[in-house]
């Protein structure tokens, strides 16, 4: 009998609708390739840094800039970019060559900014009046040269905010620590034009109270000032008995104050020094003011100083004296009390009026050195 093996075959049919017979092919996206970037710190606008990138296959560019907290990316087909620093550093640029958003090759720049001494006109300068570091029959008892690179708070406070109603004087700013810097030997307090918890521009107040007080001497300070409508630089005094008397009766000696712009008696130009006290409940303030017989304070460094003792104050713009004040009658006994120092730029303000058109931001005061000398 034969036998027979039965063999069974299956048929599997797979059907596959019309509209999905032909699948396209998935591409990856290529990649740039030979990114090269060329940075140039310009030699004549400072802090400006021009940067150009080139790759093949690339579609376009990025590029980041870092500074502080504040970031900058810009975009650009060509690879061409430019930023201005602010303060000296070195940074870290990153350039990215795309061929879409999420394709790209990434190459790292380091570039090292060397800032000149900024003056507020657009130059350069440290050129101006100096005095010397000492004097016959005097010692030196405090100074402040700016030499570190950061303010030194076992000298210093910063005095933050708007003071609720423009530190009493109607001023604009918002005064924050980061518009202190100190570099190259100089202090730099900088007054911008930018929006800030409210306020419509920001810049810097510095006290010495409580750290750093003094009564009679001699006091020189060598700045070079900001300029324009609007400004108001001060490098002054307070009482130390202020954080109890209160203002006026703490007594108030401004070494130097300067209302910018153009006002009849005012100006960029012209500085003033006056004493403010209680005058037996009523307040009273004596001062007088001088001027520059060309230019203005934002051109060259000048030193303004003050002579204390316990009969006068004399007032001196680069040595020469233009105002004095008799402090032993009675009434003037603040006087005969120690002060401590106030430097600031503020930016509006019953005294200086609001910034207009004409102003220009950011302004800048630089202060070389604070010096108090006091009779052997």
């Amino acid at each position: 009998m034969r036998k027979f093996k039965s063999i069974y075959i299956g048929f599997f049919v797979l059907i596959i609708p019309l509209t999905h017979c032909k699948e396209a092919p998935v591409s990856e996206a290529t990649l740039p390739t030979n990114l090269e970037v060329e940075v140039r710190v310009d030699t004549l606008i400072p802090g400006f840094v021009s940067v150009l990138a080139t790759a093949d296959r690339a579609n376009y560019f990025t590029c980041s800039f870092t500074e502080g907290t504040e970031v900058s990316i810009e975009e650009s087909a060509e690879g061409a970019f430019s930023y201005t620093y602010d303060f000296d550093g070195s940074y870290d640029i990153l350039v990215k060559a795309h061929t879409t958003e999420a394709d790209f090759i990434i190459k790292e720049i380091s570039v090292t900014i060397n800032l000149p001494v900024p003056g507020n006109n657009g130059d350069s300068t440290t050129s101006g009046y100096s005095t010397p570091t000492s004097y016959n029959g005097y010692d030196l008892v405090w100074n402040d040269e700016f030499d570190g690179s950061t303010l030194n708070t076992s000298d210093w406070n910063y005095e933050i905010g708007t003071g609720n109603n423009g530190w009493g004087n109607n001023e604009l700013q918002y005064y924050t620590e980061d518009n202190v810097s100190i570099a190259d030997g100089y202090l730099t307090i900088e007054a911008k034009k930018q929006f800030f918890n409210g306020s419509s521009y920001t810049s810097s107040r510095i006290t010495t109270l409580d750290k750093q007080f003094f009564k009679y001497g001699r006091v020189d300070i060598r700045a070079l000032l900001p300029y324009g409508q609007g400004m108001w630089p001060a490098l002054w005094m307070l009482g130390q008995s202020f954080t109890t008397a209160g203002w006026p009766q703490c007594g108030e000696i401004d070494i130097m104050e300067m209302a910018g712009g153009d006002a009849p008696g005012k100006g960029d130009n012209v500085v003033l020094g006056t004493l403010h006290w209680d005058n037996n409940g009523t307040y009273a303030n004596y001062g007088d003011k001088t001027s520059l017989s060309s230019g203005t304070f934002a051109d060259e460094f000048h030193v303004f100083s003050i002579i204390w003792d316990e009969n006068s104050i004399f007032w001196y713009l680069d040595d020469e004296l233009y105002h004095s004040a008799d402090i032993t009658p009675n009434g003037l006994e603040e006087f005969h009390e120690s002060f401590f120092f106030i430097f600031n730029v503020a930016v509006g303000g019953n005294f200086s009026g609001s910034p207009d058109a004409s102003t220009n931001f950011p302004q800048k005061m630089l202060v070389d050195y604070v010096r108090v000398f006091q009779k052997q």
